[in-house]
């Protein structure tokens, strides 16, 4: 079984979302052909609800890792709402970090729990260092730090919005 885990950048470009998705649907193939491929995802906007969508497109299970009670009420946008909840009807497992409202430790709680169950983590990540504590850059670092390889996804033409 591959478990499977996603750190990345939110503020993708609309442009860089097919580039994305098709790179995330060629680096999870060789893992179908493993059988159980099961992906951890917080499900937040931009590379993790590209990843999840790329899991469940593969025939894979998705599991979700929510940081707070209220995440879905505070940090999802009205526009994003029938997406993220598509993504959570869709998941075989979800699973709430202790805490009531979204903020830096309970996001650090879920980057965490991913990185605690996953045995290999893909980075939709441009390379550069995160901007603050808990950045894609963090997670790359935390993984590695752990002996969890990392995919890099950073497709040739693909840009953040600024």
């Amino acid at each position: 079984m591959a478990r499977i885990g996603i750190t990345g950048h939110s503020n993708l470009t609309a442009d860089t979302v097919p580039l994305i998705r098709a790179a995330l649907a060629t680096a999870l193939a060789p893992h179908t052909a493993e059988g159980d491929l099961v992906g951890l995802s917080c499900l937040a906007r931009g590379a993790d609800q590209l990843f999840a969508e790329a899991v469940l497109d593969a025939g894979g299970r998705l599991e979700a890792v929510l940081p707070s009670a209220d995440y879905r009420e505070a940090k999802v946008r009205a526009d994003e709402l029938e997406r993220f909840d598509r993504l959570l009807l869709r998941s075989a497992f979800v699973r709430y970090m202790p805490h009531r409202s979204a903020g830096k430790a309970a996001y650090a709680d879920a980057n965490e729990a991913v990185l605690g169950g996953i045995d290999r983590l893909f980075a939709v990540w441009d390379g550069k260092p995160a901007g603050g504590r808990g950045g894609t850059g963090d997670a790359v670092e935390a993984a590695r730090t752990r002996g969890v390889p990392v995919d890099v996804i950073w497709p040739e033409g693909a840009a953040r919005e600024r």
